[in-house]
């Protein structure tokens, strides 16, 4: 098969589902190629080397790459989204309907639902499957947000609605979003959950462990990911402050970038003590390496609805690393982490209960803290193996539920 694979985020950006991704579905003998935009996320700034062109193509792994025009923007600034938003979707609709044609299926990822839109129109032109893979449902996190009002979430509900219609197959990326969806009316057997699986890559075999600047001396916690308002990190930074007055060797590293970067580093730099490190962002294979140096590994995710029925990538990522885990999460991803035993789970921004978690993972010995990292691994090892949801996605494709 001839597939196109529609992801407004691509490598260099911090893609979930990227060149690996592509490579994989080749991997099995098929033609693979990529439309994409010019990479500028999180940050909503172009990355260095990059000009913003109506189109550009490009070779990475084997596979060709189409860099679409796109306006740059990931602030709060809901103009700016909204126009980033939009320049995407009437780039890949231009380029599906000069181009789409030589296509014999288009795999799309959301969020946002712009590509999907797209893709939805042109392929009811040329009579072609088109997947599309849910990995925030929109518009509920849109309104999580509040770069939304009640007005704009209505037309968002409607659009895609409109895109579930049009498509051949969705893949929601848990069981809760699959049961919303339900609930929204998508027919049943148009649906197939597929789990997330890790990006991480390990170490090589003879190499030397490294200790990160700001390491040496302390038991570390890290974050790594989007700086966000949805991540809520505010209360991972109070339950330190409660948990260091019994465990003061603990430390706080926040890697990443994102809208609440400014504020995060004000609080980073209001603190004579040094216990918490706002850094840059970091490539994937150096945030891997980072872990592996990390004591205990953070998520959080603020208290909402939504993120009850959603899996945050680091989910599977953390369980990879096999390191104990601290997690502020409800629903489908707080009891993976809990049936895994690698993890303390508390409710989301439950300060007191996640100071007292961390306080437990201090006060255990470096071997207990051990043990629970090959739990979490051998639960992601289980559970969330990439070979079989490349298969499974394959076979979505091909038109075999």
């Amino acid at each position: 098969m001839h597939i196109l694979y529609v992801t407004q985020w691509f490598q260099p950006e911090p893609a979930f589902k990227g060149i690996d991704f592509a490579t994989a579905l080749a991997a099995s003998g098929h033609e693979v190629e990529v439309a994409t935009g010019f990479p500028n996320y999180p940050g909503g700034k172009l990355y260095t080397g990059h000009k913003i062109r109506p189109y550009r193509q490009e070779t990475m792994d084997g596979i060709k790459v189409h860099r679409l025009f796109l306006y740059p923007s990931h602030d709060q600034s809901s103009v700016g989204r909204a126009l980033n938003y939009l320049s995407f979707f009437l780039s890949v609709l231009i380029f599906g309907l000069l181009r789409g044609r030589r296509y014999d299926a288009i795999y799309v990822y959301h969020p946002p639902i712009t590509p999907g839109l797209a893709v939805a129109l042109f392929t009811r032109l040329y009579r072609q499957r088109f997947i599309i893979e849910i990995q925030d449902l929109w518009p509920d996190s849109v309104g999580a947000s509040g770069m939304a009002n009640g007005r704009v979430m209505r037309v968002l509900g409607w659009l895609c609605n409109f895109v579930y219609r049009k498509a051949d197959h969705i893949v929601p990326q848990s069981d809760g979003m699959r049961a919303r969806l339900i609930e929204r009316g998508v027919p049943e057997a148009k649906l197939s959950r597929i789990y997330n699986w890790a990006t991480y890559v390990p170490a090589a075999e003879n190499s030397s462990p490294e200790i990160p600047a700001g390491f040496a001396g302390h038991l570390n916690i890290v974050y790594g990911g989007n700086l966000g308002q949805a991540q809520s990190l505010d209360s991972l930074i109070d339950a330190l402050d409660i948990a260091r007055r019994a465990a003061p060797s603990l430390r706080l590293h926040l890697f990443g970038d994102g809208i609440e970067r400014e504020h995060l580093a004000r609080r980073a730099a209001d603190r004579s003590d040094g216990d918490l490190i706002l850094h840059g962002p970091v490539s994937r294979d150096r945030m891997d390496r980072i872990f592996d140096a990390a004591d205990i590994l953070a998520v959080h995710l603020k208290d909402d609805p939504l993120y009850t029925i959603t899996i945050p990538s680091k989910t599977q990522h953390y369980l990879a690393c096999g390191k104990p885990i601290i997690a502020g999460l409800a629903g489908e991803a707080a009891g993976i982490l809990l049936r895994s035993g690698g993890a303390i789970v508390c409710a989301p921004d439950d300060v007191a209960a996640m100071a007292a978690g961390l306080e437990r993972l201090a006060a255990m010995s470096s071997e207990g803290r051990q043990a629970m990292g090959r739990r979490a691994r051998a639960c992601y090892d289980e559970f969330f193996d990439m070979d079989r949801a490349v298969e499974k996605t394959l076979q979505l494709i091909a038109g075999q539920s």
